[in-house]
């Protein structure tokens, strides 16, 4: 059982960044697909960015194409999240989901198995 716990999230403004990371518990975290999610008040939980295992991939959504960049370190058993240019409606709780999908890409819910508790991120106009 993986454990993931995010960090770096906070209030800033709009054009501003932010860095989330998300540590996770287990050496194994090398082997896994990895990815953010956020929820927005009033809003079902959206795909943000994610790697595949298999071969490197990285995806995202259209929304934050460009301004986002997600990374991983894995003698670290972490994954980034670079957050630049930051609007008010990236205003959300932002997850990190590790995963064993093995191919394919990784953009659904159901391609991840464990969770992070979330951290908020809070974009002033």
């Amino acid at each position: 059982q993986v454990q993931l716990v995010e960090s770096g999230g906070g209030l800033v403004q709009a054009g501003g960044s932010l860095r989330l990371s998300c540590a996770a518990s287990e050496r194994t975290f090398i082997y896994y697909a990895v990815g953010w999610f956020r929820q927005a008040p009033g809003k079902e939980r959206e795909f943000v960015a994610a790697v595949s295992w298999s071969d490197g991939n990285i995806y995202y959504t259209d929304s934050v194409k460009g301004r986002f960049a997600i990374s991983r370190d894995n003698a670290k058993n972490t994954v980034y999240l670079l957050m630049n240019s930051l609007k008010p409606e990236d205003t959300a709780v932002y997850y990190c989901a590790a995963g064993f999908k093995r191919s394919g890409s990784v953009r659904a819910e159901r391609d991840f198995d464990y969770w992070g508790q979330g951290t908020q991120v809070t974009v002033s106009s």
